[in-house]
């Protein structure tokens, strides 16, 4: 694929502007493929025939050179289509000194961003999901021993078969957002200082908002996603407790640093009913969440009931 059919692509009016920019990276679970140029170029770069559909081939292509040779020549074209449109709308590349000054200011923010409390416990977060998920490895086989059983007997009673896919699905839903949460979170708390010298008066969404949100439906995401292995796995009760304690401190502080990102709109994701229903669920959230901790309203004490 040549510029000009990238600059065709991107003026397709079926595509909803910047939605890539506020998603998850779940191709294979998202309904908008068919309106996401993002997936259309990584479609037509690979020479697919699958957009909008779920994707089954690229699990294939990272096995063989092939995929690679086509990422790197994605890359190749990538960066023709950003001098073409730097060129069209007659915008001047930075001077080597401009470059070397973007990137030190860059290094800045992220560094302050790594020292954030709130990516500090996204980064324990990381580390006692991979040691849940080491340990729990033998009540996951009794789990699949138990459900084979009750398969094979045909017993009646509550489909196994789903029990099964609600248990892998929760396990994805986790390792999916693992390492995700901390990435956007340090996005946005490195976006925030260029955001605050935006004109207060200007209406227009704040990227740190909108990276934030999508941290914290990720987190969202996650919470429901351990709420079923809590109920699956009974004998590692406090540990899931403590995961969940975790996460909802992170979202606490996420949710103070930035207040108005559970308010920002992400196009093609995010409609009023949608954002009625996040309401909703939120305050459902805390109903349960009530019950279960003792101190809900105090963010300095999250000691898990015993």
């Amino acid at each position: 694929m040549n510029t000009d059919d990238l600059l065709n692509l991107a003026d397709d009016p079926k595509f909803i502007p910047s939605i890539y920019n506020y998603c998850d990276r779940w191709c294979e679970r998202c309904p908008f493929t068919a309106r996401c140029l993002n997936y259309a170029m990584g479609a037509e770069m690979e020479g697919r025939d699958d957009i909008g559909a779920q994707d089954t081939i690229g699990a294939q292509d990272t096995e063989n050179a092939q995929f690679w040779d086509g990422l790197g020549q994605v890359l190749e074209n990538t960066l023709d289509l950003l001098h073409a449109l730097a060129e069209r709308e007659g915008v001047q590349p930075l001077s080597d000194e401009e470059w070397a000054h973007y990137q030190a200011d860059e290094e800045r923010k992220w560094a302050e961003a790594e020292a954030h409390p709130v990516v500090a416990l996204a980064e324990m977060y990381i580390q006692t999901v991979d040691e849940w998920l080491k340990n729990a490895g033998p009540l996951f086989a009794a789990k699949a021993d138990e459900l084979t059983t009750y398969l094979r007997l045909n017993l009646p009673g509550s489909d196994r078969e789903a029990k099964a896919a609600e248990l892998c699905d929760a396990v994805e839903v986790v390792r999916w957002y693992q390492l995700f949460i901390q990435v956007k979170l340090m996005r946005a708390l490195s976006g925030k200082e260029e955001d605050a010298d935006d004109d207060p008066l200007d209406e227009y969404p704040k990227d740190s908002d909108g990276s934030a949100k999508i941290a914290l439906i990720a987190m969202d995401r996650s919470l429901a996603a351990w709420t079923i292995l809590l109920r699956a796995f009974p004998q590692r009760e406090t540990e899931t407790l403590r995961l969940l304690a975790y996460l909802e401190r992170i979202r606490r502080l996420a949710e103070q640093e930035f207040p108005h990102a559970r308010a920002f709109v992400r196009p093609g994701f995010d409609s009023p009913a949608q954002e009625e229903q996040g309401e909703e669920e939120d305050a459902l959230w805390e109903e349960v969440w009530n019950e279960v901790w003792a101190t809900p309203d105090d963010d300095s004490n999250y000691e898990t009931k015993r």
